[in-house]
């Protein structure tokens, strides 16, 4: 799948040898969450677009771009921080995960985004929060949603 990136992102991705520094921030919100949490694979805190996002250390899987099969992601955060642990804690549906990728040299321009995820399979301990990140299965929905029966769709018969 192609994605659409600035000249800038393209030229640093193809050079020998680059200054360019890309981060990942991650988004995690739910509609009970008072606000999102959001978190910045830096070692500083970065501001995206008047949002900011603290640094947390963790580890993201990114999902690959094959056809005929659901992207699927793995995300651990380092639990250095109580917020983490209590937002997982208070929720009682899966959380949903923004994850995007930017520049450090201009992070309020988005160079890959990927949404909708749903963070899934949660567990924590005292070193690390971990879950699956995976998208709505529509493959698995039933089609069509209804049965032409006569006492459905009488105009058929």
């Amino acid at each position: 799948m192609s994605r659409n990136t600035t000249l800038a992102a393209r030229t640093a991705i193809n050079a020998s040898g680059t200054g360019e520094v890309f981060l990942i921030l991650l988004t995690l919100s739910h509609p009970t969450l008072q606000e999102p949490l959001r978190v910045t694979s830096d070692a500083v805190a970065t501001i995206s677009r008047e949002q900011v996002f603290s640094p947390f250390p963790f580890e993201l899987t990114l999902p690959d771009d094959a056809e005929g099969s659901p992207p699927t992601a793995r995300l651990s955060i380092d639990n250095i921080d109580r917020r983490v642990v209590l937002a997982i804690r208070s929720l009682q549906s899966a959380a949903y995960i923004l994850i995007e990728i930017v520049r450090a040299s201009a992070p309020d321009v988005i160079e890959a985004k990927f949404e909708d995820f749903r963070l899934t399979d949660v567990s924590y301990d005292s070193q690390v929060v971990a879950g699956n990140l995976s998208l709505e299965d529509f493959i698995s929905e039933p089609f069509p949603a209804a049965i032409f029966s006569p006492g459905l769709f009488p105009g058929l018969f």
